[in-house]
């Protein structure tokens, strides 16, 4: 009976990482899985219901310890070696600036939209003090534009227009789509031709931008991550003019 206990952890842990990264179990598991076996384990579950959520603790806990260390790793490249975290992402600001400001967001998220008039404001009164790095984040389960309009925006960045193709994007939310999309290139006189090819191969990029927002854990958007000489971390807006004003001061 142990042996089976056992198994069945292994087997309910199995499940639930499938479950979470949005996988199925092969065919060819679930088929060698006897009848007679099968009961048991459904025996054991209904009479043993904690095995279960035990299950679920442990990989809960196991998946933070992973967000954890990922967590520290970035934070500690973003200060060290910022370029190592910027990449190729868009930044505007000051190149010369030791304060990075990391943002992930999606452009359909009205929460983003918010942030954006916000961020213009604190862009315009911090120039020479602040960078900002743009990372995709698109709630593509939520958000059935979010993915379209970060080709774009992408697209639009191998031109040189991503921040102006950004803005555009937010001021318009309400009417994301292809429309809008190439009506915006034709306002930013883009090449259309190499601009249509562009949004094809966005992907690749965009995907980068998700799994390392993932394996940060990140659940939602807009998320900020700062980092200075004094301070490294996730910050709510409403508290970077505070912590801002703070490194001045110093």
């Amino acid at each position: 009976m142990p042996q089976l206990f056992h198994y069945l952890r292994t087997w309910i842990t199995l499940g639930l990482l499938c479950l979470v990264l949005g996988w199925s179990l092969p065919a060819q598991a679930v088929s060698e899985i006897n009848p007679p076996l099968e009961q048991q384990v459904l025996q054991i579950l209904r009479e043993h219901p904690e095995v279960i959520i035990e299950s679920v603790q442990a990989y809960q806990e196991q998946q933070q310890q992973q967000f954890k260390q990922a967590q520290q790793v970035f934070l500690q490249n973003l200060k060290i070696n910022p370029q190592l975290v910027i990449g190729d992402s868009p930044t505007i600001g000051s190149a010369q600036s030791k304060i990075v400001l990391v943002e992930f967001s999606d452009f359909q998220c009205p929460y983003c939209a918010e942030a954006h008039k916000k961020l213009k404001l604190l862009l315009a009164k911090h120039k020479n003090d602040l960078i900002l790095a743009y990372k995709h984040f698109p709630l593509t389960e939520i958000h059935a534009e979010a993915l379209p309009a970060a080709q774009a925006a992408w697209a639009g960045n191998q031109q040189g227009k991503f921040w102006e193709y950004h803005d555009a994007l937010f001021t318009n939310q309400k009417r994301l789509g292809k429309d809008l999309y190439l009506d915006i290139a034709k306002k930013l006189k883009l090449d259309l031709q190499k601009f249509e090819r562009d949004r094809l191969l966005a992907n690749t990029a965009i995907e980068e931008n998700i799994q390392l927002a993932q394996k940060l854990g990140i659940a939602g958007t807009p998320t900020f991550v700062m980092s200075s000489k004094n301070f490294s971390g996730v910050v709510q807006l409403s508290d970077i003019e505070s912590k801002l004003a703070n490194i001045e001061n110093q």
